[in-house]
């Protein structure tokens, strides 16, 4: 059972037999079919059926000879708005499914995130027509939570944020220097490195680590598609699952200057979530690259 179906709705899925009942009413009431050429004996197949404003599972499998479509996996998804990153994406296949993950870099991160892809079947396609590997596009991202905090903002001047937009700024261009081979660049990043540690270092002695850290984006467990995240509300709202009647916490956040959405249960939010304040939380990251 995928646990992350509770971070749309539905944490009324307790059994097999419910599970299965769910997939089977998703397969009968399905909203969206899409189909794409698979090999001589089946064509590959997804059936996605809302259950709400922007939330569905989708169903993935096979249609054989016999017109009968057989599932192979499902997952439950989350479409953001908006486009979060322009980098290059590479995209590579699951080993043992047809399902893709999309690779990027984004400087304002620092890190390659690694991101479930929403529409593999439109990848599958653009395939046949010839599209490269690595494809210069821009990607939507969105994330499913289980849980999550709500905490306040960090207090600062009209000159702080001034000087963090500048030393971000600079800091990109270092980075992407540096990505170019630039060895000074890369000298003066682990400089940086090393100064911001020393002085967050004697900053813990007397401070707690959220009134330092204003946002972070972090790799999290051994799952390559799951992030632990810190960031900036900068819009929410709350919408229902039409199946269960579960309430929703839809929240657009600002994490390292990258913005995308998350959707979360309400019942599993600690704090009420508002426009300026900070949302703590580890995230399912997928992502919907923009053909």
């Amino acid at each position: 059972m995928h646990q992350y179906l509770k971070a749309i709705g539905f944490s009324n899925i307790q059994t097999k037999n419910e599970l299965a009942q769910l997939l089977k009413k998703t397969e009968a009431e399905c909203t969206r079919q899409t189909i794409v050429s698979y090999n001589e004996e089946a064509d590959y197949c997804e059936l996605q059926k809302e259950y709400g404003q922007g939330i569905g599972i989708t169903l993935c499998g096979e249609i054989n000879e016999q017109e009968c479509f057989e599932v192979d996996s499902y997952f439950p998804y989350f479409e953001g708005s908006g486009i979060t990153t322009y980098e290059d994406v590479m995209i590579e296949r699951r080993i043992a499914k047809e399902e893709y993950i999309g690779i990027c870099e984004d400087a304002r991160v620092g890190i390659t995130l690694i991101f479930h892809v929403q529409n593999g079947i439109e990848y599958m396609k653009e395939r046949q027509l010839g599209l490269r590997q690595e494809y210069n596009t821009t990607v939507t991202l969105s994330g499913l939570a289980l849980s999550g905090k709500v905490l306040f903002p960090i207090s600062k001047s009209e000159q702080q944020v001034k000087d963090e937009l500048k030393n971000s700024q600079n800091r990109k261009q270092l980075l992407n220097a540096a990505r170019n081979g630039d060895q000074n660049a890369i000298e003066t990043l682990t400089l940086d490195d090393m100064d911001i540690y020393s002085k967050i270092s004697r900053r813990l002695i007397n401070e707690d680590v959220f009134s330092i850290v204003d946002t972070y984006f972090m790799p999290y467990g051994v799952e390559c598609d799951m992030y632990s995240i810190l960031g900036e509300i900068l819009a929410v709202r709350e919408r229902k699952n039409t199946m269960t009647k579960e309430t929703l916490y839809q929240m657009k956040l600002d994490v390292n200057e990258l913005q995308f959405d998350i959707c979360v249960p309400k019942k599993q939010v600690l704090g009420e979530p508002e426009i300026g304040r900070r949302f703590k939380g580890t995230i399912w990251l997928q992502g919907n690259i923009n053909f």
